[in-house]
């Protein structure tokens, strides 16, 4: 079955969709009660970033426990009702799931580094060598060394991004295992499908061999920030690696049996040739890459980027998307009217992924540093000033407080150039960025508005 291919899927951060709950954080009761304006939209899925108990050190994407709804949402009870109602309205929901590492507060980290003899030993990534002497030159995503040195086994532990968000290790078959039940655990509830983080990164090089160093010249930044020395690497040896390709081969079985889709997010050397390698009807469903998400990005390459993209990897299946959680806005990054920007992704060939507020022309919002809550901008400021822009609140309401988002402070401060572009005031015009984005998505399907 192909009927997912060049559908519309609608992002929802859901700290920052609206809080039902006046507790300044969004949450699912808030997207439930949201579904006539996304059902109204026209889309076909809703992908719904972290909403598992988590330390929310990364803010979700580092899980504790993968079948558990954490407090500051909700209850598994109340994602059950939105499953329910987003069903009854004609809209399929895929969960984002982090397989490639857990929180440090997670039971399997926590028994994991207490000894080498626990059942949990072999769980994560371990490596012996001197305290200040890594195994090897491996870098995190977000800054410095991969490796942390852990006082209770006298190893390092891998941790790829943050250093409370250890690798688990899949070159262990009962890791390999557990993470197919918990996708499981999600498919019997009944979800359509998932979107999976930094897929790639699943295996290691088990020799732990060192990254080559790549020439700046041609560095890309494309999943990570310009000034970061992570582009000085060669990614050969610390992710994108051969087993994966079996095991993604494992994961499509299951899903299968469940008519499910998969969405993989790729960071890597070659995100096009990982993308075509990583989706195909063995495979992943789709995949999608930072070629458009970048500071970097080429307006006028679009059709041509698309366009070759198909004809080198027919087998494949992209799924394109000019904004998301993790990279500025593009009404941010291109000078160009947000009608102009929303007309030429939905006209893209591939599944399209529209980010929540795309679809009303917000740009980024301008963060004070003392406002600032994403780890990955602390760590790079002021070169870098981290997610939190493209992260804010969305308005709903341009007379109520906090635009109508929530009755408490919220998590991050509202934009207040947003007040024009509330969701009442565009849904009375119908020359609004909005209703211009409700007609060019039933514009893609074929339906006459």
């Amino acid at each position: 079955m192909n009927d997912w291919k060049n559908k519309t899927i609608y992002q929802i951060y859901p700290r920052s969709f609206f809080d039902s709950s006046d507790s300044g954080v969004g949450d699912l009761k808030g997207i439930t009660s949201k579904v006539k304006y996304i059902r109204d939209l026209g889309v076909d899925y809703v992908w719904i970033s972290p909403f598992f108990k988590s330390p929310q050190k990364d803010f979700g994407y580092d899980v504790s426990d993968y079948r558990k709804v954490d407090d500051i949402f909700g209850s598994n009870h109340d994602f059950y009702e939105l499953l329910e109602v987003f069903h009854k309205n004609g809209l399929k929901v895929i969960t984002d799931l982090v397989l490639s590492h857990t929180s440090d507060e997670h039971p399997w980290f926590v028994e994991s580094q207490q000894s080498q003899n626990s059942k949990y030993s072999d769980w994560y990534v371990w490596a012996d060598g001197q305290e200040g002497s890594p195994p090897n030159n491996w870098l995190s995503v977000f800054g410095g060394s991969a490796w942390q040195w852990c006082k209770h086994r006298n190893q390092f532990y891998l941790h790829n991004f943050l250093t409370s968000q250890p690798d688990l290790n899949f070159h262990n078959p009962e890791v390999q295992a557990q993470m197919l039940d918990e996708i499981k655990f999600w498919l019997d509830v009944g979800v359509d499908g998932f979107r999976f983080d930094v897929i790639n990164f699943l295996f290691h090089d088990h020799e732990l061999r060192d990254n080559p160093p790549k020439d700046p010249k041609l560095v890309r930044p494309l999943g990570f920030n310009k000034d970061n020395p992570y582009g000085l690497q060669e990614h050969i040896y610390d992710n994108t690696r051969p087993e994966m390709l079996p095991y993604l081969e494992k994961i499509r079985r299951l899903l299968d049996e469940y008519d499910a889709i998969s969405l993989g997010e790729i960071v890597a050397e070659d995100p096009f040739s990982t993308i075509g390698e990583y989706s195909n009807e063995q495979r992943l469903h789709m995949a999608y890459c930072f070629e458009f998400l970048s500071d970097e990005f080429n307006y006028d390459s679009v059709d041509e980027v698309v366009e070759n993209f198909h004809k080198k990897y027919p087998q494949s299946w992209p799924c394109w998307s000019f904004s998301n959680h993790d990279s500025s806005r593009i009404a941010s990054r291109i000078a160009r009217d947000p009608k102009e920007l929303m007309a030429k992704l939905l006209s893209l060939k591939g599944t399209v992924c529209i980010y929540q507020g795309e679809e009303l022309g917000l740009k980024d919002t301008d963060i004070a540093f003392e406002d600032l809550q994403d780890p990955f901008g602390k760590n790079f400021w002021p070169d870098f000033k981290g997610r939190d822009g493209c992260r804010t609140p969305i308005p709903w309401e341009d007379t109520k407080i906090n635009f109508g988002f929530s009755k408490a402070k919220p998590w991050l401060p509202m934009d207040p150039s947003a007040k024009n572009l509330t969701v009442n005031i565009q849904e009375q015009k119908n020359d609004s960025m909005l209703n211009f984005t409700r007609e060019g998505i039933a514009k893609r399907k074929g339906i006459a508005t």
